[in-house]
């Protein structure tokens, strides 16, 4: 090594070393140390190994733990065991541990280089908090308040820290490591870490982890589902009495989002500032240790935290220190006037934090806890706030008024930094805020000023931030305005108007019940029912459906579809027209300078404000449904060319027209309703009256596919096969839109629900080259096979609210099923897709009993090349479809078998959800 003189004055000279980075990093020595350490994290565990022989320098960066530690968590998704270093835990749980050490070998160290980053890094792992003086705060302290005095100071406007509330609960004194351990040391627990991984650790593990770890931000139990996998820790507490409402309660258990967590967490563990989820309110009890608490109001964002909101579907992303770092390394360069609000909570003593506060909290010892979040009549109007959508608003109701651009605001420090994305910059401490005479009020009527108009509930981009999905935002709304008529103002002026625009769809019913001469719903039934992507409405012994979801043409496409089906099922002999609600009338309403209008339509040719309209692609014109089957069939191929961004632009494309469709009302009541109540023999009954139902559907005569209209098809759509393969036109169309709906299959699951990446990473190997090879193939006389069973009549979308049931004496027995938007032509078991999942819930006796009134052959799949055995399983047939469908099914399918999220392959997946389909035969 080279080595350099320095002499101080008369003493002797000193042999300095050499700085070491230059020639051990080569190029990335223009990088910080925090910037090589960030990319290093982004590489597998093995090449981080490898790296680490490259030089000294890299040797000391890739051995640092903390480095090690987001290695492993962000390459785990299981069960996990710390092994005492978290660069150890990696090479156990890759089953090379043994192989890498070295009892005898010494770490190596290396002089000429220091980082201030790394010193910093390890000062917070090793800090000890126990000598730092913690003062009681100003958070307001009240000892036995009353629920009149709670309400009126403090709920939804100001924390409060609360004793006495806890005294009488059973967890006061069982909630101790030690009691805890003894009574739940196999039982495994959530952990809370900065990964999309799922994570647990056994409690005896994690006890064990938290008494050896030296990690600035320790793994820390935030477990939502800790009553299920400990159901007595429920009876060790009950929900104080200054919180008894939560309307998130009238959800199924499997709808709601999480709202209750166990908290437990060494020293130095906590969580890093936040807001909670959907604005929610919550109260939070510490049991045992002591926890450092900081707020601010809403719309101050701390220093060190930047907010970020994507402008299309309104996703934020808060990027911000550790707990222990913000306190260490930012709250002391806050001058007091900008210090937030503060306590130290002591055990038995409970902490409201109100809608929209941001909040850190550090633990100062082991400490444990419970929290709720709920949802009650003074933070109803921010939780539907925070889920109607646009982008603007929610930065607004997270970042105050930083979150507006320079020209809506006047501060020229915020910049837009891409079409897709504003970031919300941190409020430096020299540098005021121009608000343009703008005061930030958090209120509804101040926030609701940045509500996008133009974006609209039912064909916008759903936020993965929203706590709830849209089909659930529904249903919620929904059984609060039939649940709770005493909040029925309340629920219209925010919730329907605010988060489903059911206010302009109101105003748009009452113009087609004066156009048909029908009379207007009742009170009780002004709110849209059902679940559907369309608003829905019961006007006396009528059904009013606005096809608004995907854009205008989606939306033609679907009446035009549905009432083609129709019109050919009527002039069949077919039973299924006795279990299909009658049409009454259709047509197109729109807005012609503020006046609505409307135009009857029976599918049949194309209405003039249609022909005009500059956004629709060309029509199947010369065809008896211009919008019917197969120019909706040339739709859906564009669409699956398509990535999800420009699907996102083509479908949420504003209009003023709308088709809509009248049928005649039911009488009982919908498979969603009475779920909860019906006998095993009554959902029995479903089944079989489902597979019947199935059974007509398939076997209706379906719409012939003219020359014409194939060349055209062709034409638009590429379709290309080998001629030894017999298919008929309607097949080839069916094909080509299958395979294209592969090509990006793994990008689509990478960007939609959290899926294990092992099973994206071999998503490509797991389908098949080419959707043809999975189907019945027959040679005929010619030499030349034939395709079976991919040209049915198909409704695709056979769900809980679209299945009727009437009162039979004391019984419930199935009598329609409707919404035949979503018909198309392909395979039967794309049907079973979402009778399986959202009706049986993945019941594999169900399905059994409807595979055997159904009495059709699709479990027979021959394949056309001897040994290709993967492609005779029904099974995987039906897991493909799966994978490359449109709607969220992967999402429906980890949610209901969570032990899938943990699976290793695909055919894991394919066993456990449609195994049972290898053994059915007709």
């Amino acid at each position: 090594m080279r080595l350099s003189m320095e002499v101080d004055g008369d003493s002797q000279p000193q042999v300095v070393p050499r700085d070491r980075r230059p020639d051990a990093l080569g190029d990335f020595n223009v990088l910080s140390d925090e910037i090589v350490c960030s990319i290093l994290t982004l590489l597998s565990p093995r090449d981080v190994a490898r790296l680490a022989c490259a030089s000294s320098v890299m040797y000391i960066l890739c051995n640092e733990d903390p480095l090690w530690m987001n290695l492993c968590l962000n390459n785990e998704n299981r069960e996990l065991q710390y092994k005492g270093s978290w660069k150890r835990t990696t090479l156990h749980r890759l089953q090379v541990l043994s192989k890498c050490e070295d009892p005898c070998k010494k770490p190596l160290h290396f002089d000429g280089f220091n980082s201030l980053f790394l010193y910093k890094r390890l000062y917070r792992c090793y800090t000890r908090l126990d000598g730092f003086a913690f003062d009681q705060g100003n958070v307001e302290r009240k000892t036995n308040i009353s629920q009149e005095e709670f309400l009126q100071q403090y709920d939804a406007h100001k924390p409060v820290l609360i004793s006495g509330l806890a005294d009488t609960w059973s967890a006061r004194k069982t909630w101790t490591p030690e009691q805890l351990l003894d009574k739940y040391r196999d039982t495994p627990f959530r952990i809370s870490q900065r990964s999309a991984k799922k994570l647990s650790m056994k409690f005896e593990d994690y006890v064990s982890y938290m008494q050896e770890q030296h990690d600035e931000d320790p793994l820390y139990i935030f477990d939502d589902k800790f009553g299920e996998v400990a159901p007595d820790l429920l009876k060790d507490y009950s929900v104080p009495h200054l919180f008894p409402d939560d309307y998130f309660d009238v959800l199924d258990s499997d709808q709601r989002p999480p709202y209750r967590w166990l908290i437990i967490g060494p020293e130095r563990s906590g969580a890093s500032w936040h807001v909670d989820p959907a604005l929610t309110s919550a109260w939070n009890t510490l049991l045992c240790g002591r926890k450092r608490w900081a707020l601010y109001p809403p719309g101050r964002v701390p220093l060190g935290v930047t907010v970020h909101v994507n402008d299309e579907d309104g996703d934020v992303d808060i990027e911000t220190p550790s707990s222990l770092q913000w306190w260490l390394e930012f709250y002391p360069l806050l001058a007091d006037v900008d210090k937030p609000i503060e306590c130290t909570q002591l055990p038995g003593e409970t902490i409201y934090v109100p809608t929209g506060w941001w909040h850190c909290v550090l633990n100062l010892e082991t400490t444990i806890a419970v929290t709720q979040n709920y949802v009650n009549s003074n933070n109803f109007e921010f939780v539907c706030l925070d889920m109607a959508p646009g982008y603007q608003h929610k930065g607004v109701c997270r970042a105050g008024l930083l979150a507006l651009t320079e020209g809506q605001n006047g501060n020229s420090d915020i910049s837009e930094l891409s079409r897709k994305e504003k970031r919300v910059k941190v409020r430096d401490s020299d540098t005021e805020v121009a608000t343009n005479e703008m005061e930030f009020c958090y209120n509804i009527s101040f926030l609701s000023m940045f509500l996008d108009k133009d974006k609209d509930h039912y064909n916008s981009l759903w936020s993965t931030s929203n706590c709830i999905g849209q089909r659930e935002l529904r249903d919620w709304l929904w059984k609060l305005w039939t649940g709770k008529p005493e909040l029925r103002d309340l629920i219209w002026k925010v919730g329907a108007c605010i988060a489903l625009h059911a206010d302009k769809w109101s105003k748009c019913m009452e113009e087609l019940c004066a156009f048909h001469n029908i009379s207007l719903p009742a009170d009780e039934e002004k709110f849209p029912v059902g679940t559907g992507s369309n608003p829905v409405y019961l006007a006396n012994d009528n059904v009013v459906k606005i096809f608004v979801e995907d854009g205008l043409e989606a939306s033609l496409h679907a009446l035009g579809t549905e009432l083609e089906f129709y019109s050919r099922m009527q002039r069949s002999e077919s039973s299924l027209k006795n279990h299909v609600p009658n049409i009454l009338a259709s047509g197109i309403v729109f807005l012609d300078n503020g006046i609505y209008k409307i135009v009857p339509w029976d599918g049949k040719g194309v209405p003039d404000v249609i022909t005009k309209n500059s956004e629709i692609h060309e029509i199947f014109s010369n065809t008896e449904y211009p919008f019917g089957i197969w120019s909706k069939k040339v739709f859906e191929f564009r669409k699956a060319g398509m990535s999800l961004e420009e699907m996102v632009t083509c479908g949420g494309q504003q209009t003023s027209i709308w088709p809509y469709i009248i049928t005649k009302r039911c009488q009982g009541k919908i498979f969603a309703h009475l779920r909860d109540t019906l006998s095993c023999e009554e959902v029995s009954g479903l089944a079989s009256f489902l597979g019947k139902r199935l059974h007509d559907l398939h076997v209706l005569p379906t719409a012939p596919l003219d020359d014409s209209a194939y060349k055209k098809m062709e034409k638009e759509i590429g379709i290309d096969f080998n001629d030894k393969i017999n298919l008929p036109n309607s097949s080839k169309v069916f094909f080509t839109i299958l395979n294209t709906k592969k090509k990006d299959a793994s990008s689509r699951l990478a960007k939609g629900y959290p899926i294990p990446s092992a099973l994206i990473e071999k998503v490509n190997e797991y389908l098949p080259n080419d959707f043809l090879d999975l189907h019945s193939l027959f040679q005929d006389e010619n030499g030349k096979f034939e395709v079976k069973n991919c040209g049915s009549w198909v409704h695709t979308d056979i769900m809980d609210d679209n299945i009727h049931l009437v009162k039979n004496g004391t019984s419930w027995h199935p009598s329609y099923i409707y919404d035949f938007s979503n018909m198309s032509l392909g395979d039967p078991i794309l049907d079973l897709i979402p009778i399986h999942l959202d009706i049986f819930r993945g019941d594999l006796e169900l399905l059994k009993v409807l595979l055997e009134s159904y009495g059709l052959p699709f479990g027979k799949r021959k394949s056309w090349e001897d040994g290709r055995h993967k492609v005779r399983r029904i099974s995987y047939l039906t897991m493909c479809y799966c994978i490359i469908h449109e709607e969220n099914i992967l999402g429906a399918i980890f949610g209901m078998w969570r032990e899938l999220r943990t699976a290793d392959t695909w055919e894991q997946v394919e066993e456990a959800v449609w195994g049972h389909l290898n053994n059915y035969f007709s």
